[in-house]
């Protein structure tokens, strides 16, 4: 039976007393099965995570869940398998290096070569810093971050020597636009930024057809909102427009298989990209009136709410958040968030081509 826990290195646990849930490992199978698309989905559990396992599912992946919430992972290997894919469940914390590589060791044991990691897990205290402890800032770091380096690491260690496969960094617009309340969360995001950027370069210079991709994401309609720590008077909820997560589940598949250095699922996302590399003083002064509010409804917020910072809270969260209502289900900026630079180039083409004619 696999056994992870927060603190200390994972290790495979001989029980034979203790029944071993299907699709858990160690398995039963006798062989590997066929090939097919192998990936790895960190956050798997619930929230968009849940939704990007869902997603590779749907087109016959083999996808290993990583996450720490038994419950939400076992719901989610269910789900693949009734859309014709396969999957393993991997109870992991990915602040903890040796629970990560272990995993990714697992997942080649049973499924095979990885071909697709994508890094999604994260945690977060919506809080002003001054509220804030030290073990709650690093936690969040440690889960946000680290984790994307854990499971860049692993994933780089198999698929280098291989020279091929594809890392998938979920990012945020809050990688490039900072917003109030969640200094944990935003500094993490930006990190995952710089680090991919050095690492991109670090392959380019080995000459390594390995490639690493971000993936920006809007506000989206996950269960983050009820189970990350909230310390504000009134309960969470996404900076609108809010989006549902398969939105950006189908975003992540596309740029998994598409050479992209990244991609912004949103016109928000690409309005806070744009804007903070032009405005950036007007955008602090804004978020400073509206952001604390606009993070806020109008519900008090329980004071013994369960939360996930340093366990996983029990039970099946599923994808969705408790925003179904208000969240967008398409979304029209996607093709143009996909094809930018072939419309800007396209539009630049065309005001030349107007300007020639005007002269």
């Amino acid at each position: 039976m696999w056994r992870g826990r927060p603190g200390r290195p994972a290790a495979i646990v001989s029980e034979p007393d203790i029944p071993v849930p299907k699709g858990t490992y160690p398995s039963s199978m006798g062989k590997r099965m066929e090939k097919r698309e192998v990936v790895v989905v960190t956050g798997a559990s619930g929230g968009v995570g849940r939704a990007v396992a869902r997603e590779f599912g749907k087109h016959g992946a083999a996808v290993g869940l990583i996450a720490r919430g038994l419950d939400g992972l076992q719901a989610a290997r269910e789900e693949i398998e009734r859309e014709g894919g396969t999957a393993i469940v991997l109870p992991t914390d990915v602040a903890d290096a040796d629970q990560v590589e272990l995993a990714a060791a697992e997942v080649e044991r049973q499924l095979g070569p990885i071909d697709v990691w994508v890094n999604d897990a994260m945690a977060t205290v919506f809080a002003p810093i001054w509220e804030l402890t030290a073990d709650e800032f690093r936690r969040a770091t440690e889960v946000t971050y680290l984790g994307v380096v854990y499971g860049t690491q692993a994933a780089l260690r198999r698929m280098m020597p291989r020279d091929r496969g594809t890392i998938v960094q979920v990012g945020s617009a809050l990688a490039h636009r900072s917003i109030p309340l969640q200094s944990p969360y935003c500094g993490a995001k930006h990190a995952i930024i710089g680090f991919t950027d050095s690492v991109r370069s670090e392959l380019m210079f080995e000459n390594s057809r390995v490639h690493l991709t971000v993936v920006n994401l809007p506000g989206v309609n996950t269960p983050q909102f009820d189970w990350g720590r909230n310390k504000m008077p009134k309960r969470a909820q996404p900076v609108p427009p809010i989006y549902q997560p398969e939105i950006p589940a189908r975003e992540i598949y596309w740029a998994a298989h598409h050479r992209r250095r990244e991609v912004d699922v949103g016109f928000s996302t690409l309005k806070a990209v744009i804007g903070n590399k032009f405005i950036p003083g007007l955008l602090d002064r804004y978020l400073a009136r509206k952001a604390v509010n606009g993070q806020q409804t109008n519900e008090q917020q329980r004071p013994d709410q369960p939360d996930n910072l340093f366990s996983p809270v029990p039970g099946d969260h599923g994808a969705h958040g408790r925003f179904d209502a208000r969240a967008r289900r398409k979304s029209p900026e996607v093709w143009l968030s996909r094809y930018k630079w072939a419309v800007a180039a396209g539009l630049a083409v065309a005001g030349g081509a107007a300007l020639a004619r005007a002269l």
